[in-house]
């Protein structure tokens, strides 16, 4: 179920706020009841099937972390943990990259030739990356000397809460990113429910605004971009409209999905740190990745590059941990040698940076061109990030860097993607994304005008649904 359907916004939402809300606030026990069914309801409407595989997932890492809280040896804990590990990423490979790496070895058989396996279909469940990660967090935190869950029911809602199920954030179950905002853990959220107007306003807005988002910005700069990416040979200009089209694509549709996330999590009476911050107005690739993704960029740093060595055991290492941790985020957000590149070319930018130092280039520039800087290679990783194919990539790449007009039955893209409304899209979009002021920002104080303004965006937004076709968030796939 998407949070921008009918379905989701007439029938699912209503009725789990007003029953969730109707539950007395002293019937912890009933409200996290509730809370599951609803999650699990929410999660089985794409595939009953998927419902099947996080409740077995939760079941078991929940008696593994139980058995690893309880054992008093060190060598057990870490055996355990390690089973954990294993379990969890192994169904993760299984689900998310068997095929990937059937086809890759069948190339390899056919330069040989081998036999070839038979081909397999294996359907994946949506937001297994985002759930396994949290899971991962639990366990290793358990590990760590965090207590356990108190009991199955707090940690399968944990789990399958539905706001952050199928695209984040990563929110922790014990523990807290200390570089982070401040928020109470979830545990101890769900046991003491904080509501009042304010905090439900807040969520309304933050829905609100998500969801106008999804539907004004991504939805309409996706058109843009899966124009240009699907046309045969554009020109210079087009491939760099598109590309930025895509650019833009990517952060509205997922920074929309943080917001409606958080903004839901609100309404319950939850609270989330911010996913987001203007990440597009990052001086260098290692501000980018202070403000985009924040939850999944502290997941790798205090889940992989620290407990790999970090910056403790020398420059190589060091970089050597950098490029390790970047090509596994390209691998996490699909299966697919372009996301490895993606990952390895942001690995390869932040140990530049780190070797340059204050000597970086940034650093010679003025402000407005660091940022402008920052985002022409942040844009040229996106080319590798939503190309199918390698070559792909670099087609688009040439065309791109090397002046060209468009040829063959490209020469009509103009007139597909230089629309008024798409125009004034992208003009939106770079006014939106280069500006400091967030939603969650603008949503922390309700006023009368704003509420108004709040209202007829809703019913703009609701109207404009209806007449686009579908479009999924772009993570789902993730």
């Amino acid at each position: 179920m998407s949070f921008v359907s009918h379905i989701f916004v007439f029938y699912f939402l209503p009725v789990v706020l007003l029953c969730y809300h109707l539950i007395p606030r002293n019937s912890h026990l009933l409200r996290k009841v509730f809370l599951l069914v609803a999650s699990y309801t929410f999660y089985a409407w794409l595939n009953p099937w998927f419902a099947v595989v996080v409740f077995c997932t939760t079941i078991f890492n929940y008696v593994l972390s139980k058995f690893m809280a309880h054992c008093g040896g060190r060598h057990s804990r870490s055996l355990l943990m390690i089973f954990s590990v294993t379990v969890n990423l192994g169904l993760l490979g299984l689900f998310k990259y068997a095929v990937f790496f059937q086809n890759n070895l069948n190339d390899v058989l056919k330069l040989f030739g081998a036999d070839t396996f038979p081909a397999i279909k294996i359907v994946l469940p949506v937001g297994i990356s985002f759930f396994t990660f949290k899971i991962l967090s639990y366990t290793i935190d358990v590990y760590r000397g965090t207590p356990s869950a108190h009991s199955f029911l707090d940690f399968a809602c944990y789990v399958a809460f539905f706001p952050q199920l199928l695209s984040g954030p990563i929110q922790r179950y014990g523990t807290t990113d200390a570089k982070s905002e401040p928020v109470p853990t979830f545990v101890e959220q769900l046991n003491k429910h904080r509501h009042c107007l304010s905090t439900f306003s807040y969520g309304v807005a933050l829905f609100i605004l998500g969801f106008a988002k999804k539907v004004f910005l991504a939805n309409v700069a996706g058109e843009i971009a899966d124009a240009v990416f699907a046309a045969e040979a554009p020109g210079t200009l087009d491939a760099w409209f598109g590309v930025a089209a895509y650019t833009f694509q990517l952060y509205f549709d997922f920074s929309a999905y943080s917001e409606m996330a958080i903004g839901l999590g609100s309404m319950l009476g939850f609270e989330c740190s911010r996913n987001f911050n203007s990440p597009y107005l990052a001086n260098s690739i290692t501000d980018f990745w202070r403000r985009w993704h924040i939850s999944l960029s502290s997941w790798f740093r205090d889940y992989l590059y620290i407990p790999l060595g970090g910056n403790r055991k020398g420059i190589i290492r060091s970089y050597l941990n950098l490029v390790v941790v970047f090509l596994l985020c390209g691998l996490w957000h699909g299966a697919n040698w372009t996301f490895i590149i993606w990952g390895v070319y942001h690995g390869i930018l932040l140990i530049f940076e780190r070797l340059s130092g204050k000597k970086t280039f940034y650093l010679y520039l003025p402000k407005t061109m660091q940022i402008c800087a920052t985002f022409v290679l942040v844009t040229v990783g996106w080319v590798f990030f939503r190309s199918p194919t390698i070559a792909g990539a670099w087609r688009l790449l040439s065309v791109m860097f090397t002046a060209s007009p468009p040829q063959g039955g490209s020469i009509l893209l103009g007139a597909v993607i230089y629309t008024p409304a798409h125009l004034v899209t992208m003009t939106v979009c770079s006014v939106l994304a280069f500006q400091p002021v967030q939603a969650l920002d603008w949503a922390k104080m309700i006023t009368w005008s704003k509420a108004l303004i709040l209202v007829i965006l809703f019913c703009l937004s609701l109207m404009t649904m209806f007449t686009q076709t579908f479009t999924s968030f772009l993570y789902f796939r993730f």
